[in-house]
């Protein structure tokens, strides 16, 4: 179903729609890779690829999305302390204030989602939503059908069984896991559970938005797109 397009921006929180409209006065929205100036142009946001220019992200004092490939050694805190120094926050350079989605414990690395907007926060943490998060995973030793067989049904942790996982191997050492739920380090409690001690994790996917190629410690302002599905 088409909209006009400011309309479409303001549903992604990206702008009211007299904003949206100067943003598109001034050339900064792009519809299938062609700048739009045109007022009123109607999109489908389900066949139409819309998209903000870096610097409408960076000039908003409203809604910030960035994507982050976390490397080791870094935690996922507001603020660093004396025991913790290193917070994956310094590595965005960007004078609003933002707080990671979630955690990824200071030995994981990949995809961490970072923002302002604490409805987005709500939607991807919270235990009712089940947001789907992949990670690869690297095990000691070879991994056997049988304890694929117990991650994907679910492992007892605290007295209680885990949410039953999707696992595919990728080598004879390497799998990756899906997971529904976010319990405390809860991959390396469940692979250890099942004989296969974590020697190397790291998260390549939440919902629909995926690591691809961004480098090891770089980030990047999220796709209106990808705002829209995460919080769909």
């Amino acid at each position: 179903m088409q909209m006009r397009l400011n309309k479409y921006l303001a549903e992604l929180g990206i702008a009211s729609r007299r904003e949206a409209d100067r943003l598109i006065e001034a050339g900064k929205i792009k519809v299938n890779g062609k700048v739009v100036t045109e007022m009123g142009l109607k999109v489908d946001p389900e066949k139409d690829k819309v998209e903000a220019s870096d610097a409408v992200y960076k000039d908003r004092e409203q809604l910030i999305y960035i994507a982050l490939n976390k490397p080791a050694g870094y935690v996922c805190s507001a603020k660093a302390t004396p025991m913790e120094p290193d917070i994956a926050l310094d590595l965005i350079n960007i004078p609003e204030r933002i707080y990671p989605v979630g955690r990824l414990d200071k030995d994981t690395t990949g995809l961490l989602i970072l923002t302002n907007d604490g409805t987005l926060t709500f939607a991807l943490t919270h235990p009712s939503a089940q947001c789907e998060k992949e990670y690869e995973v690297k095990v000691r030793g070879v991994i056997t059908h049988e304890a694929i067989r117990r991650l994907e049904s679910g492992v007892k942790l605290w007295g209680e069984k885990t949410l039953p996982t999707i696992v595919k191997q990728l080598a004879t050492s390497i799998i990756s896991i899906t997971l529904r739920e976010g319990k405390n380090r809860q991959i390396r409690r469940i692979c250890q559970k099942v004989g296969f001690p974590v020697r190397g994790l790291k998260r390549v996917r939440i919902k629909r938005l995926h690591l691809g190629d961004l480098p090891l410690g770089r980030w990047r302002y999220l796709t209106l797109e990808e705002v829209k599905m995460l919080k769909s």
